[in-house]
């Protein structure tokens, strides 16, 4: 499928691809909002999507970089499920939508982009949001500015520590 982005995306498609593994690189740094990461917890963290699905597409990360599920241990799994929990309150207080799509992609064949750092994706997802673009042309249309999503989301991952 084809995503209609807004100009922001140039930057990704002729900038420099990043070495390493974002998943481990962002959380070192101290540019959250930069990042887009918008929860740090003790073993995990939520990150929005740079390139989402829709509107608000989260992901739960564990820090420890590990391939596969069966490498976490109980905490982890455990503060995992606890954030896509966390991440669902936000989604919902804050942008409403009708249902989710959450999972785990594993492996490159089940469409794993980063397949050496395991992550969950929460995908927010309206009635309708897979309309007359998707249809016509194989287009998706996201339609607001990824930094605008974060600022809307972010006060309410503080309310809830």
């Amino acid at each position: 499928m084809k995503v209609l982005w807004a100009p922001w995306r140039i930057e990704y498609i002729l900038g420099q691809k990043e070495k390493g593994c974002i998943f481990c690189d962002k959380p070192k740094e101290d540019r959250d909002r930069d990042n887009l990461i918008l929860y740090r917890g003790k073993l995990s963290f939520i990150i929005m999507n740079k390139y989402p699905y829709s509107s608000g597409h989260l992901m739960v990360v564990p820090y420890r970089h590990v391939h596969s599920l069966e490498e976490l241990n109980k905490e982890e799994l455990t503060e995992c499920m606890v954030l896509t929990v966390k991440c669902l309150k936000c989604l919902k207080k804050v942008m409403h939508p009708d249902g989710f799509n959450v999972g785990l992609n594993i492996g490159v064949v089940a469409s794993a982009s980063i397949d050496e750092h395991l992550h969950w994706h929460i995908v927010p997802r309206w009635a309708g949001d897979v309309g007359f673009m998707t249809i016509l042309d194989d287009i998706r249309v996201v339609p607001e500015h990824i930094l605008a999503t974060y600022d809307k989301l972010y006060p309410c991952f503080k309310e809830e520590e």
